[in-house]
């Protein structure tokens, strides 16, 4: 069974180091002349699928804005998740689930289990009731070779208040999180199939991150202040994994398909000056 961590690098490799946020906000939805509704949400993600899918590594639908609608927006997210998958696009769910036993579960199936119609390459998740607590999520993962990418510095300012706080050994809490998820990737190869989310904007922070052996997801580029140039300063040593993300900056250029498509390539094309190839 193929890994996460290497349907990911050859990804990647084949498509460039490009995750596109699919985040079908009220404003962007209206931007694009369509209806706050289900029936706009559903033509906005079709849109971007028909635009993107057999051009980007990754995609990244942010659930919330299709939980928003109910049932009919889960199912839409539901189809989104299909037909991305289908066009050969690895699809991280932007859940930000946490829990824990049972409750962690049961997330683990919903978004892993490939039984599951919500079922996605890789989700995120918070580790901020413990690592530990997540352990039916990366259990989960690697039964079916899935992926787990897991917060650890963001770039909102209230996450400094528990991402920066020092635990008995004088490391932050990121910093724990970072050492976890590492110890976990251990001997993975290419690439391990956890990963962690760090902002493009948090800047330098001393947090060493080079030897994660697996992805890191850099959201924060574009529309929320964050450049390519700006993750040599974040991510340092570990440049080669990052994967960056963009939401709005690329979406604002829809409905029209073919300026979304030239709009990532553009995008594409910067985060390459940075980082070369990718993985």
């Amino acid at each position: 069974m193929e890994t996460f961590g290497q349907r990911l690098h050859r990804a990647v490799t084949d498509r460039g180091p490009l995750c596109v946020g699919i985040d079908p906000h009220p404003e962007l939805l209206t931007g694009w002349g369509l209806a706050d509704d289900v029936a706009g949400l559903s033509r906005f993600a079709g849109t971007v699928v028909e635009a993107l899918g057999d051009t980007v590594a990754v995609a990244k639908p942010q659930s919330a804005f299709f939980e928003r609608f109910g049932s009919a927006g889960i199912a839409v997210l539901e189809s989104t998740i299909r037909q991305l998958r289908e066009a050969g696009v690895l699809v991280v769910l932007d859940a930000k689930r946490g829990d824990i036993g049972s409750t962690a579960a049961a997330y683990a199936a919903a978004y892993l289990d490939p039984a599951s119609p919500l079922a996605a390459d890789a989700v995120t998740a918070s580790p901020y009731l413990g690592v530990g607590a997540l352990a039916p999520m990366f259990e989960m993962a690697d039964k079916h070779g899935a992926g787990v990418l897991v917060l650890a510095l963001t770039s909102n300012p209230e996450g400094r208040l528990v991402q920066h706080a020092r635990v008995p050994d004088g490391r932050t809490v990121a910093q724990t999180v970072i050492d976890e998820i590492s110890q976990l990737n251990t001997g993975a190869e290419p690439i391990g199939s956890l990963g962690l989310v760090v902002g493009a904007t948090v800047g330098p922070t001393g947090h060493e991150l080079s030897y994660v052996n697996g992805p890191l997801l850099a959201p924060g580029l574009g529309a929320q202040g964050g450049r390519p140039e700006d993750l040599r300063a974040v991510f340092g040593q570990a440049l080669a994994w990052v994967l960056p993300s963009y939401s709005r900056e690329i979406l604002r250029s829809g409905p029209d398909p073919s300026a979304l498509r030239v709009s990532a390539e553009q995008t594409l094309a910067k985060c390459r000056a940075v980082l070369g190839a990718g993985f």
